[in-house]
C-alpha cells in the first residue's frame, strides 16, 4: 500500500515559519519525482516545489527564495522549508509522487498523493 502522510503543517503569523514533511512508503521513493501542492479556498490547487530523483529542484515564483524542497532517500521523507510566511501562503499543503521523469509543477503527472496538512497564516 502506497501512503504519503503530511505533518507540519498549523497556524503562524506573517513572517513566520513552518516546516513540512511528508513520509512515504509503499514505492521506491529514491526513484520517484517528488513536489508539494497547494489548495486554498480561492484558488485552485496548484505546484509550489519539486525535486527530482536526482535532486533538480523548481519553485513557482512567489514562493522562490522563501521556500525549499528538500528530501532524505535514507527516510523516505520529503520537506519543504517555508520562511516569511504570509497570508497568501495559507492553504492546504500536499505532497506527490511519480515515477515518470516528470520535473514540474503541472499536476496532471502525479500519481500518488497525501492527505494535506493545514498552513494558516494570520497577518
Amino acid at each position: 500500500e502506497v501512503l504519503l502522510v503530511e505533518s507540519g503543517g498549523g497556524s503562524v503569523q506573517a513572517g513566520g515559519s513552518l516546516r513540512l514533511s511528508c513520509v512515504t512508503s509503499g514505492f521506491t521513493f529514491r526513484r520517484y519525482h517528488m513536489a508539494w501542492f497547494r489548495l486554498a479556498l480561492t484558488n485552485p490547487r496548484e505546484g509550489v516545489a519539486y525535486i527530482s530523483s536526482t535532486g533538480n529542484t523548481g519553485y513557482r515564483d512567489s514562493v522562490k527564495g522563501r521556500f525549499t524542497i528538500s528530501k532524505d532517500n535514507a527516510r523516505n521523507a520529503l520537506y519543504l522549508q517555508m520562511n516569511s510566511l504570509n497570508s497568501e501562503d495559507t492553504a492546504m499543503y500536499f505532497c506527490a509522487a511519480t515515477p515518470y521523469p516528470y520535473s514540474s509543477l503541472s499536476q496532471g503527472g502525479y500519481v500518488y498523493w497525501g492527505q494535506g496538512t493545514q498552513v494558516t497564516v494570520s497577518s
